[in-house]
């Protein structure tokens, strides 16, 4: 073999440990690099020289140099950054709920146990003028709670417009900064006859790890080395050179609520409902399944307080005399918000609290039906064939009714609480004007001086009302009993005659003048001939609270959920879900930090750069180095023996 061939066979060693020599230098260098995947050179054998006896080597070949990379670990990275990042933010953000809901000095709870305990307190003293005072002032402190309550609740929902600003803007500069790069890396490996461009690509990586943390993405390779990146339900992010700008917009129905849109040219379609994972997954998810059914439950038992309270109220009668007022500002038609670009007008109204829920409600007009849809759980709930205006539509507590003007596509979003926390006032201002009596009151007969007249054992009931309709009496309306037809004629009121038979319902039989405030009563015992009973207004009733022990009652009644829940028991449930769910998204981020460690872990163990290792590589590259040096020497000493032979 020539002298010439072992140079050259030295040569292409010495220049690939040289190329291994710098990769490991490089190697060393980007140790701490972000991003940064481990580079190793690839060689292999240069075509051998056919000789008469046999195939002889002709040296090394470095084929390429590339990063020592897994692509499906990177993508379990990534997956995990997504996931760890949005129960992150979902419990940061979950977190200031559920202090703020389950404070026992800043929560609700001990405000409505205070209002009542002053309810029952002027119960006990319905003549006292500062127990009324009293009571005033702790519905003025209860109110307040609640202003408080939705205030903050208010200020988190304004905080996630910032929020969804700042991730927006973010996504924005990286999907433009991994269209460049991906320009950079189509020109580097077109030029490069289509080796890898190695810190280009890490780059790329590190940039769609870093939109990873903003939110979910799918990417899909390209031949000419680009990278296709899409979001959601596959929005087109970055189309090799060419990034989608996403913009933040009002929501169509709330200008005050932001949503994420994609904007393609003039069109900006919003994808809120679609995006999942990173920061801006986590606050549109906390914002829809957290800070909205708390902000609409905290609104429930505002608007389930102030009506049934008002509608107890307004059977009592104050200390003027006056039937009694509501007592804190009606919410149940004022409260429940309807938003719409209709040219329709929908009205909406509470017509049961107690069948209220949590959720929103979004109609549907089709120019054909009208779909109601509960938007807890999409549920369609009703649907109404279109007969004529005005269309009124009934169900789960609400009335709708909807005007003229609604042309197929309208749609009506229908929040029945969420405002009521912050609307919910005070209307009684005067403590005199609390209603703590009942309007009504009975006796039996007595003489000028005060004294019974009654001859019999027959006894009547204190009366109770349910409506105040015919209220005043327009004049006592009296009962007289027959003992020979045990019927008892009444004069006044409806008239007529009632029956009773003392031998067979002495223990107590009720009566009630429906068309009379609905006013009943209960009569007993063994009535003589003659005996009377009256029913009249409560003049001077400055002494009763048969009205103040029933709005005390309403402490302990099932008001609201369908008869489920109090009004301590519906507050409760809501810090029960908001604690339990921060619970759960605690637990889970936990559990997704752990997994995002063992994955970067893996794809580390693969792809980092290990300094004893290099450091091994440095000392066998040099050494190869050494030897390829040496052969050259070698084969230059044959040369020139070989000169000196010729010559001779």
């Amino acid at each position: 073999m020539a002298a010439g061939d072992i140079l050259g066979t030295a040569v292409s060693g010495l220049l690939a440990f040289q190329r291994n020599l710098a990769t490991v230098g490089h190697n060393i260098s980007n140790v701490n690099t972000p991003g940064y995947s481990r580079q190793r050179v690839e060689m292999t054998a240069r075509t051998p020289q056919a000789a008469g006896d046999g195939f002889i080597g002709t040296g090394v070949l470095v084929s390429t140099v590339r990063r020592v990379y897994d692509d499906f670990l990177t993508g379990q990275v990534r997956n995990a950054t997504s996931a760890n990042s949005q129960l992150q933010e979902y419990h940061s953000l979950a977190t200031q709920v559920d202090n703020l809901l389950a404070d026992p000095s800043a929560g609700l709870t001990p405000s409505l146990q205070r209002f009542f305990d002053a309810v029952h307190t002027v119960s006990n003293d319905p003549t006292s003028i500062p127990a009324r005072q009293v009571l005033l002032s702790e519905a003025n402190s209860l109110t307040g709670r609640f202003h408080y309550l939705d205030q903050r609740l208010g200020d988190l929902r304004t905080g996630i417009n910032s929020r969804l600003t700042n991730s927006v803007n973010e996504i924005n500069n990286l999907a433009a900064g991994i269209a460049k790069i991906n320009q950079q890396i189509v020109l580097a490996q077109g030029q490069a006859g289509g080796q890898p461009a190695n810190d280009l690509l890490d780059q790329r990586d590190t940039l769609i790890a870093q939109l990873s943390e903003q939110v979910t993405v799918n990417t899909v390779a390209q031949d000419d080395g680009s990278v296709n990146v899409f979001i959601g339900n596959g929005q087109n992010l970055v189309v090799g050179a060419v990034a989608s700008n996403l913009k933040v917009t009002a929501n169509p129905y709330d200008a005050t609520r932001y949503e994420v849109a994609v904007t393609t040219g003039a069109l900006n379609t919003i994808v809120s409902d679609y995006l999942s994972g990173g920061v801006l997954g986590g606050s549109l998810d906390f914002r829809k399944e957290m800070l909205d059914p708390a902000q609409n439950a905290l609104g429930r038992v505002a608007i389930g307080l102030a009506t049934s309270f008002n509608a107890q109220h307004q059977l009592g009668q104050d200390l003027k005399g006056v039937l009694g007022q509501n007592f804190f500002n009606a919410l149940d038609s004022v409260s429940p918000r309807v938003l719409s670009s209709s040219a329709a007008t929908l009205t909406a109204s509470v017509s049961n609290v107690n069948a209220l829920t949590t959720s929103d409600y979004r109609l549907d007009f089709d120019g054909t039906n009208y779909t109601l849809t509960r938007l807890s759980d999409n549920s369609v709930i009703s649907s109404v064939l279109f007969a004529a205006f005005p269309q009124t539509i009934a169900s789960e507590g609400l009335t709708l009714t909807l005007t003229a003007g609604a042309v197929a596509g309208d749609s009506f979003l229908i929040q029945p609480t969420r405002t009521a926390a912050r609307d919910i006032s005070v209307a009684v201002t005067d403590p005199m004007r609390v209603a703590l009596a009942a309007p009504i009151r009975t006796a039996e007969a007595t003489s000028a001086s005060g004294l019974p007249t009654n001859l019999g054992a027959g006894k009547i009931s204190a009366g109770s009302v349910s409506n105040t309709t015919n209220l005043p009496l327009a004049a006592p309306i009296t009962l007289t009993f027959n003992s020979a037809t045990n019927l008892f004629n009444v004069v006044g009121g409806p008239g007529g005659t009632i029956a009773y038979n003392p031998a067979t319902e002495g223990t107590g039989k009720q009566f009630t003048f429906a068309a009379y405030g609905g006013a009943t009563f209960t009569l007993s015992g063994t009535p003589a001939n003659g005996d009377v009973f009256t029913l009249s207004n409560n003049t001077n009733g400055v002494s009763d609270n048969r009205n103040g022990l029933a709005l005390a009652d309403l402490r302990t009644q099932l008001k609201l959920g369908n008869s489920s829940a109090t009004y301590e028991g519906a507050y409760g449930q809501l810090v029960a879900d908001v604690g339990s769910t921060t619970r759960r998204v605690e637990i889970s981020s936990g559990a997704q930090k752990t997994l995002l460690n063992n994955v970067t872990q893996a794809r580390d163990s693969v792809s980092a750069v290990n300094l004893d290792e290099e450091a091994a590589n440095l000392v066998r590259f040099q050494q190869a180095y050494q030897a390829a040096a040496q052969v050259i020497a070698t084969s230059t000493t044959l040369f020139q023996t070989l000169i000196a032979a010729v010559r001779g």
